[in-house]
Parts: structure tokens; C-alpha cells; sequence
């Protein structure tokens, strides 16, 4: 059976103060999509018979295995428009430490078709009207939020269109060996 998974970057510290964020939205706008949707930095998604997520799950166990921990700030609210997306926009120095990985991730995952995001965000809402996005850019002015990027996660979407945790891929701090060609004299 053929099921939606998605990467992503995840810490339990601010899952809590964004939902609190979201629910005081969801008070002003009533439901809107991603409004029961835990805090997550999205790397891609894709769709793939359920048989074949081991090798997937290989594949990001050992990339994970060369990524090193750092600090990810979440320091402005910021939307796109077009998309009417209102999130949480990491500051340049995160910015600089996730695009390399969720690019190596995009990589490594190339043969799957992805769904790929290459700019690091933490949405509050997806597919606002223009209204409800200005209302949501008066209600938050300043954030600033940190965690831990230490392992990257894989998500599965359940019937109710919802995606929940299956697997977690701790960074191992292990950078790979760059293959140099010696000489034995």
C-alpha cells in the first residue's frame, strides 16, 4: 500500500510554545490547514509502496551518522504570500547549517520523487487567505526560539491527514572520509 512519508527536522522543546502559537490563531481565525500540525522544519516528502521504506530508513541512518549537532534559532515570523504560509523564519547562521543537509538529504533520497523544500521554515499556517495572513502578521510581531538540531525525523501521514513520528535518525558527528588516493611508496 502506498503511503506519504516526510523528513524533517524536529525537536520537542518547540512544539509546545508553537502550538501555543497556532491554537491562539486558530482562537481568531477558526481552523485553518496545519493548525494541529507539530512544529517541524520540512527537508522533503514523498510517497512510496510501505514495503519500501527500509532502504529509505538505511539510507538516512547513515547519513545522519555524518551530520554534527548545532543550535537552530527561530528569530522572525515571515509568509509567502502567493502560497498564503505564515511561519517562523531561522535566523543566517541556521539558515547556513540546514540547507547543506536537507540538500545532502535531497541527495541521497534522489531516487524517490520528492516533494523537496529548500528553505528552512517552521509553518504556523498553510493556505491563509490574504486576510487571515494579515491578521496572523499583526498577532505575531517578535519570536525567538531555539533548539537543539540533533537528528532528523520520518513521518508518516495517517488517514486523517496528519503525520506522525516513525523513526528518528540521530546525527552521529561522524564526517565522512573523503576518498584520497594514496601512494604505497
Amino acid at each position: 500500500m502506498e503511503k506519504t512519508y516526510s523528513v524533517v527536522f524536529y525537536s520537542k522543546t518547540v512544539v509546545e510554545p508553537v502550538k501555543k502559537l497556532k491554537d491562539f490563531l486558530k482562537s481568531k481565525i477558526e481552523w485553518y490547514n496545519s493548525c494541529n500540525s507539530e512544529a517541524h522544519i520540512t527537508i522533503c516528502e514523498f510517497t512510496i509502496d510501505e514495503t519500501q521504506i527500509d532502504p529509505v530508513k538505511q539510507k538516512l541512518s547513515k547519513i545522519s551518522n555524518t551530520f554534527t549537532p548545532f543550535e537552530v534559532s527561530l528569530d522572525h515570523f515571515n509568509s509567502f504570500p502567493n502560497a498564503g504560509a505564515f511561519f517562523i523564519g531561522v535566523n543566517e547562521d541556521s539558515k547556513n547549517n540546514l540547507v547543506p543537509i536537507m540538500k545532502k538529504i535531497h541527495k541521497t533520497l534522489k531516487s524517490l520523487k520528492l516533494k523537496k523544500s529548500d528553505n528552512p521554515h517552521m509553518s504556523i499556517g498553510r493556505r491563509l487567505t490574504p486576510e487571515n495572513l494579515k491578521i496572523a502578521s499583526e498577532l505575531f510581531t517578535t519570536i525567538d526560539l531555539k533548539f537543539e538540531c540533533n537528528e532528523i525525523v520520518l513521518r508518516e501521514l495517517e488517514p486523517h491527514k496528519q503525520f506522525f513520528v516513525i523513526d528518528t535518525f540521530p546525527f552521529g558527528s561522524n564526517p565522512e572520509q573523503e576518498f584520497v588516493q594514496g601512494s604505497l611508496f
